[in-house]
């Protein structure tokens, strides 16, 4: 099975926009789902709906849960937000979704903001400047060090891994993004290889812990957080890859404008080669987008070029590596 392009979805989409999607060649969704409709009525009605247009859920995130300050620093109401994350994982696996997400980020990704910067041809898009997030205040009550969250990861694990493999459900764990050991006072989880390592031997190497391989992290870390090609190799071969972010970046920290695949200091085309060769079939997409124009699509508009553009990198990866790129039809 070749490569399965997604792209990230909300509840709620138009017709309109269902059928611009598909339309762009994708067939699958990555669904963030809000509490209220995180329930086997709705999302069986959105899952029959994306039906008629031809999509699929891929995978699902509930980005209050996702990134749960009380489950990652560990506050009084995390038993109460553990057992919705479990209902969450159940409920997942019901619909015959086999992948959730989830990012120890209790206060989300950092970004300096949005603006047109030198590398985004005049675009809209996120940037870090490393000097000025370091210099901002503790984002919550108090700092929190690195043995306190990974013991609050464990703690997670052992609540929500027997759920997951019970459920036929695998976690797909994103890098903390910016790639640096601390962001706003708390501790970062995966800031580099050695820490999702790290993160395997704490499930004892439970199938049911992967990764969001985040390209733009990696790229954004540079050598400081790991060897790319030689890591997707390695997590490649143990199955550990569940979801590829495909997304270029204008140079290492300190500093960095998230780019056009095309802009960016990376040579994708030899990232999605290496994705090729060491015969990787998960989903992948472009995570970020230019805020886009509200006369042409707003922010969807602005995820077709980026992703016809991925998914013409790869098929040009196939065909060099001598592999058929559409064994069942461009349409399969």
């Amino acid at each position: 099975m070749p490569v399965r392009f997604q792209l990230p979805a909300r509840m709620g989409h138009t017709d309109e926009e269902l059928a611009f999607i598909r339309e762009i060649g994708i067939r699958y969704l990555n669904l963030n789902v809000m509490p209220p409709q995180a329930n086997e009525e709705d999302l069986q009605r959105e899952k029959e709906r994306l039906a008629r247009f031809d999509l699929e859920i891929s995978d699902l995130a509930c980005p209050p849960l996702q990134k749960n300050p009380a489950i990652i620093l560990g506050r009084s109401d995390r038993e109460e937000q553990l057992d919705r994350f479990c209902a969450f994982v159940r409920l997942a696996g019901h619909m015959s979704v086999k992948i959730v997400s989830v990012a120890w980020q209790p206060n989300g990704i950092f970004r300096t903001g949005r603006a047109c910067r030198p590398c985004t041809r005049g675009g809209v898009s996120a940037y870090a400047d490393m000097a000025e997030i370091a210099a901002r205040p503790v984002s919550n009550d108090r700092e929190y060090g690195e043995e306190e969250i990974w013991a609050n990861f464990a703690y997670f694990l052992r609540r929500v891994l027997p759920v997951c493999e019970a459920s036929g459900v695998r976690l797909a764990l994103h890098p903390n993004d910016p790639p640096v050991e601390s962001l706003g006072g708390v501790h970062s989880l995966i800031y580099n290889t050695a820490c999702y390592e790290r993160a395997f031997r704490l499930a004892n190497n439970s199938p049911a812990l992967g990764i969001k391989l985040c390209v733009g992290c990696w790229l954004e870390g540079g050598e400081a957080f790991g060897n790319l090609m030689e890591d997707i190799r390695s997590l490649c071969e143990r199955d550990k890859i569940l979801v590829v972010h495909f997304r270029n970046v204008s140079g290492r920290l300190p500093y960095f404008e998230e780019t056009l695949s095309e802009d960016g200091y990376a040579d994708m085309y030899a990232i999605m080669k290496q994705f090729v060769r060491c015969g990787y079939e998960g989903y992948m997409s472009v995570d970020h987008a230019f805020a886009g124009h509200p006369s042409m699509g707003g922010t969807l508009g602005a995820f077709a070029y980026p992703t016809g553009h991925m998914k013409g990198l790869w098929e040009a990866a196939m065909r060099e590596c001598g592999q058929n790129p559409y064994p069942g039809g461009p349409s399969a």
